[in-house]
This record gives C-alpha cells, structure tokens and sequence, in this order.
C-alpha cells in the first residue's frame, strides 16, 4: 500500500510540474532577445500566422502555440497586419496582440507648405508602401500626418490626403468671411499656398493673407517672391538669389511680371493659412517687409514702407548679409 501511494504521490507531482511547464509555457517569457516585426497576411488563419511567428523567432513551435492557443486563448479571430512583438513576449500577450489588431502604425508626414513635389519624394521613400504614383496636383494634399499599414498602396494615401483637403477646404470655404478677396475655393487655395510660403509666423498670417487681398483688390501686383521661384523649381528650394531676369518673366505664376493670382497654387496650403485667406485682418496695409526677427513689419503707404525696406537693409549690412 505504501508503494502505490508513494507512485500515486510521484504521478501526482509530475502532473503539477508538467502543469506548470505548459502554463510558464504560455504565459512564461518567449524566445525573442529583441523586438520583432511579424506580417500577418490578409485572410490568414492562426495556423499560418504560428508558423510566420515560429520564422520570426517570437515562439519556439507554431504546433504548440496552436494547441495553448485553443486551450488557453479567447477563441477571437486574429487580424492582418504588421506587429511589432516585444522582447521575450509570451505566447499569451502574442495572441492577444493579434487579436486586438494592434498593428504597426508607419506615418507620412506632410509639414505645411510641403510642395507635392516633396510629398511625392515622401511617399515613394516611405518604407511599406506599394506601387507608384505621378506627382500629386499642387494644393489638393492636407498638410498633416498619414497613418498607413505595410502593404498599403501609395495611390490610397494621396488619395486619403486629398479627400482630407477636400473635406477642410468645403467646411472652411462655407464658414468664409463676407467681402474677401478671393471668390472660389481654388483662388482660396492659391492665395493661401502664397501665405503659407511668405510668413512661418502664426500671428501674421492673417495680415498677410490682408495685405494680399488688398492688392488684389486695387489691381496692384502681388510681388510675392515665391511665385517668381516656383516655376523654376517646382517648390525645390532655389539656392540662390532670384535673377533680375527671373522678375520679370512671364510665366503664369510670376506675382511681379502680372497682376492677380498665379494660374495655380506654389504649394499645400496648411488649416491656418486656408483660414487667414478665408478669415483675414482687418488692415489696410498694402506693403510689408522682413523685420530681422523672423518676422515682418507692415505699411499702408509706399512711403512707410521704404522706410522700413531702408532699416531692413541696414539691419541686413549690419549682419553681413550684404
């Protein structure tokens, strides 16, 4: 009797430690020394997600991760996608992360200003992507950031940035201040790629988008260097100073050469400079010159402003610039 119960005591205690080696097995830490990314294919089961695991490093047998799966797990389908596994993740935190469809998100940033040229350089260097696309129309891009997922075709992204500009411009163009210059959301996009590109300050963008709507309205030239530059390269910075011959070519977008708005937008406009263009200050400056802070000094007659050209000179000799 003392031997069974000796052998009854033994079998008993193997069945607690190989309990417990299936339960460290599945919540216990896992085999990987570093993060790991592991692609789930869309429409794949849980058989083919273990073995892209059991590849990666992140388990040591898709078998057995299958059978604590069924044992263990919530029985909720897994998703497609790319994860990001941590280090020495359990097998039980792995389900639950494919279960959760808690996805690598991968960004294309947009700043304000960005020529489509360099969205189109952005989009084609972002790693995941797939397939091509021409370069986008100048101001139909959103300023902003775009989440995607690995395998995400580049056509989807522009196309997801275009219907966000679409989506502002409409509810910004319906909430417009009466009386302002511009007179459809088109010329709203090409007055504020303008404004984008002349002040970086926040607090000025409205009385630039004014100034600008002013000269418009007096039938006077924009002048806006931008314009002259973008012809030339496409919004690529230019490296040097403009030529004297480059102020007066005629070419549909030069603000010096013609009066009105260029034939089209020099960039992507962001939300603030839409909504300055859409909502401007109330001045009846005509004139406005760099201040040496980063900034500009404003005027509302062509004497005022010579002034203020003669001290940025000065301020420019000053530093060396000239």
């Amino acid at each position: 009797m003392r031997k069974v119960g000796c052998f009854g005591l033994i079998i008993g205690l193997a069945a607690v430690v190989a309990l417990f080696l299936v339960v460290q097995g599945w919540g216990g830490a896992g085999p990987a020394p570093r993060a790991l990314a592991v692609q789930v294919p869309q429409g794949a089961s849980l058989a083919a997600a273990a073995v892209e695991l059991e590849k990666a490093g992140a388990i040591r047998s898709a078998t057995r991760f299958r059978l604590y799966a069924r044992v263990f797990g919530s029985g909720d389908p897994i998703k497609a996608g790319e994860y990001q596994i941590p280090a020495h993740a359990s097998q039980s935190d792995i389900l639950k992360l494919m279960q959760g469809g808690k996805v690598v998100q991968r960004l294309v940033v947009v700043p304000e200003g960005y020529p489509s040229v360099l969205v189109h350089d952005a989009l084609m260097k972002a790693e995941g992507l797939t397939g091509t696309v021409p370069v986008p129309a100048e101001g139909s891009i959103l300023p902003d950031s775009y989440a995607f997922e690995r395998g995400d075709t580049r056509a989807a992204v522009v196309a997801q940035m275009q219907s966000a500009m679409k989506t502002y411009l409409a509810k910004a163009w319906a909430a417009r201040k009466p009386g302002i210059a511009v007179s459809t959301p088109q010329q709203a996009i090409i007055l504020a790629s303008i404004v984008e590109k002349e002040t970086g300050k926040p607090s000025e963008r409205r009385t630039v988008a004014a100034v600008y709507g002013n000269r418009l309205r007096n039938g006077m030239p924009l002048q806006a260097d931008p314009t002259v530059i973008y012809p030339i390269t496409k919004g690529r910075p230019l490296g040097r100073r403009i030529l004297r011959s480059e102020l007066h070519a005629k070419n549909g977008y030069n603000t010096y050469a013609e009066a009105g708005l260029p034939i089209g937008p020099i960039a992507n406009p962001g939300r603030a400079s839409i909504d300055a263009v859409l909502n401007p200050a109330q001045t009846k400056a005509l004139y406005f010159v760099a201040d040496g802070t980063g900034g500009h000094v404003f005027a509302n007659t062509l004497e005022e402003h010579n002034a203020n050209v003669k001290k940025w000179y000065a301020i420019r000799k000053a530093r060396g610039e000239m």
